[in-house]
């Protein structure tokens, strides 16, 4: 390799770093804005004694999600795995408010 590609290739990584750092952040303030929206419902279900989940809102999320996937060319069952996980975070917060 010269040191012209060399010097061109690492220019593109650090473009492509940069990138994936502002989409890291970008991840980690979407999650943290979806979590306050979560955690109002929370408190809501907690308030009106509804149970912390519903099954019949996460099957339809995963559906959209993974047709949202399909369309963004990400693996569908990544998406379902990692929707899976935070479904699984917001119950554990919503059981909490009924403590």
């Amino acid at each position: 390799m010269t040191d012209t590609t060399a010097t061109a290739a690492a220019a593109l990584l650090r473009e492509h770093r940069e990138s994936i750092d502002r989409l890291d952040a970008i991840l980690v303030y979407t999650l943290g804005e979806r979590f306050k929206h979560t955690q109002a419902v929370g408190r809501l279900k907690a308030l009106h004694n509804l149970p912390p989940s519903d099954p019949v809102r996460e099957e339809a999320q995963i559906a959209r999600l993974t047709d949202l996937a399909k369309e963004a060319d990400l693996d569908p069952e990544f998406a379902k795995k990692f929707l899976a996980f935070i479904i699984r975070e917001v119950i554990k917060h919503h059981e909490k408010h009924l403590s």
